[in-house]
């Protein structure tokens, strides 16, 4: 039943579910210390504003775009393959991505928690096979909705595990693509500290050691949410090999979060420490 009512809701026009993730974005904002707490600390000290005026302007953006991002996930996930398909109405870069294919390679790409990055592997897996690495929702019930919703045209899912890991090299080593979030906060000894907007974050190794393994290339990008419910722009860009290290990785996500930093999701625990990491000072870090 719940299912069925989602199908019907993704029907709706997606600037009707944009207008209503705004308010819940505000009423989780409100309602939950926590997560307000680490929002505002992430935005106010990554430096992407100057001053208290704008700072809290692009704070209201970011609770609003952060709540537009959960509902949009109805239009995603639960609507129909020509909806979805008609989302992403400008792309900009892709040739980046097609070079890299016509190369013979693999292609690595990456996608931060920046824009609608749902829309960016379902862009990728209508033209291509997919497989991307996912981490399975708390929520155990939330686990085949989601699968569903993801698993469109061409897309596979591996699992966050050594399973999924090397199904992710075999799909590079025989010319296939793989999808990763790369600023997500990787488990004990899958990371080094490399800073992020100038604090030390745990940053995966696994997209060095995919791409010196099999000579992909990485290709970054993100789905711009565009105002007004008028679906999405994909932009897209190669990263060159010498900034391939962790800290160049994550100097290339903050260059794409200051182009479009409302749009981030500063809420994301990004500096955590994983059990069983090393702390910022005493483990490895990366420098550049």
């Amino acid at each position: 039943m719940v299912v069925t009512a989602l199908r019907l809701l993704a029907r709706l026009p997606l600037a009707w579910l944009h207008a209503a993730g705004a308010v819940l974005g505000r009423l989780v904002y409100w309602s939950s210390p926590t997560y307000a707490a680490r929002l505002r600390e992430n935005l106010r000290a990554s430096g992407v504003c100057n001053g208290e005026a704008q700072c809290d302007a692009l704070l209201r953006a970011a609770v609003a775009e952060a709540g537009k991002g959960a509902a949009e996930l109805i239009a995603i996930w639960f609507g129909s393959d020509e909806k979805v398909a008609g989302l992403v109405v400008r792309v900009d870069g892709w040739e980046a991505a097609e070079a890299a294919r016509a190369r013979g390679k693999g292609v690595i790409f990456l996608t931060p928690h920046l824009g609608c990055f749902e829309i960016t592997s379902l862009y990728v897996s209508q033209r291509e096979p997919l497989v991307a690495l996912y981490r399975p929702p708390k929520l155990r019930w939330l686990e085949p909705i989601m699968l569903a919703g993801r698993q469109r045209w061409h897309a596979v899912l591996a699992p966050a595990n050594l399973r999924g890991v090397r199904l992710l090299y075999r799909t590079l080593q025989q010319g296939g693509q793989v999808g990763l979030l790369p600023d997500q906060a990787p488990g004990a000894g899958e990371g080094v500290w490399a800073d992020f907007f100038g604090r030390p974050a745990y940053t995966m190794t696994l997209v060095m050691r995919l791409q010196r393994a099999t000579g992909a290339a990485v290709v970054m990008g993100y789905a711009e949410r565009l105002p007004g419910g008028h679906g999405y722009r994909l932009h897209a860009e190669e990263l060159p090999a010498a900034r391939l290290d962790e800290a160049g990785l994550n100097q290339a996500i903050e260059t794409l979060v200051r182009g479009c930093p409302e749009q981030y999701l500063w809420s994301y625990n990004r500096y955590k420490i994983p059990a069983g990491a090393p702390s910022p000072e005493t483990g490895t870090r990366a420098e550049r």
